[in-house]
């Protein structure tokens, strides 16, 4: 499954490049995301629990940051086992560039899955795929564009 996108976050460059790299932000970010620890450095290390159709399984893997090009870019990979639900394993290419109103953050993710989850359909697999990508995103510019705390 692959997926392009893009969106506008009110924020300038250098803040939304420090949110990309936070565990928090991603945490924050990553839907059904339990837990997540480690750094950008040396990766992260992630449960996340999620119900595909039928399967509810919890997903335990590692998160790493490759191609980086600070400021402006990098690879975010992730790969997870799910016990007898199967596996999940995936990235996004991210990109950062200017724009009037903030920065643009634009995006290619790919996603592959096997084991039992696999089996319920690509139909099905690619329209959660799509919605855990959308959330994402849609988690993480709330949560760079939220207000800082008092």
């Amino acid at each position: 499954m692959e997926l392009t996108g893009n969106r506008l976050i009110a924020a300038d460059r250098a803040t939304v490049w420090a949110h990309l790299n936070s565990a928090d932000t991603l945490r924050a970010a990553i839907p059904g995301c339990t837990e997540l620890t480690g750094s950008p450095e040396d990766g992260f290390e992630a449960v996340v629990v999620q119900r595909i159709g039928p399967v509810k399984a919890t997903f335990r893997g590692k998160v790493t940051l490759s191609d980086i090009v600070a400021g402006e870019s990098y690879t975010i990979s992730g790969e997870g086992s799910g016990g007898v639900a199967g596996f999940a394993r995936g990235g996004a290419a991210v990109r950062l560039a200017e724009a009037e109103g903030g920065t643009e953050l634009i995006y290619d993710v790919q996603a592959h899955v096997g084991g039992k989850i696999a089996q319920l359909g690509a139909r099905l697999i690619d329209g959660f795929a799509r919605k855990m990508a959308d959330q994402f995103f849609e988690r993480f510019q709330a949560a760079v564009e939220a207000p800082p705390a008092a």
